[in-house]
């Protein structure tokens, strides 16, 4: 069963885009060794577009308020294309500090329910211990009974 997806930004300046992820958008993160840092994101989702050669991917975020977004940014000194009316929803790129560009976006279109993996495990857990519980009552009303 899938637990997640990885998604790989490639940089020439890796750690101005780390630090960028980190303090910036406040990303949380783990360092796996040596400042190298993976970051967690937020629920995601992914579409297949055609494609000629179907070797391209992309990776963009999602906001609730891109213009609040683009603008929050511009108070850390960070570049936000013209905001862009799709169909789809509204659309900007930033610049990441190694130069390479990042689609966020605002979504107009449906978005599938997404099921948190603490979500999943809770669940998990709660379906393990009804069994238990049942157990539990069933000696309580079999105990009751051996007192009358």
């Amino acid at each position: 069963m899938l637990i997640g997806a990885h998604s790989i930004i490639y940089s020439t300046q890796p750690e101005a885009d780390r630090k960028f992820l980190r303090d910036v958008l406040k990303l949380s993160h783990v360092d796996v060794g040596e400042g190298w840092l993976i970051f967690g994101l937020p629920p995601g989702e992914v579409a297949v577009h055609p494609s000629e050669s179907g070797n391209a991917h992309e990776l963009y975020l999602m906001c609730d308020d891109i213009r609040a977004f683009a603008s929050e940014l511009q108070k850390h000194g960070v570049t936000c294309s013209d905001v862009q009316d799709q169909s789809w929803g509204l659309l900007t790129h930033l610049t990441l500090p190694g130069g390479g560009r990042l689609g966020v976006y605002e979504p107009r279109h449906a978005r599938p329910k997404v099921l948190s993996a603490q979500a999943r495990s809770r669940k998990k857990a709660k379906r393990a211990r009804k069994p238990a519980a049942r157990r539990k009552k069933v000696r309580k009303v079999a105990r009751r009974a051996k007192r009358r």
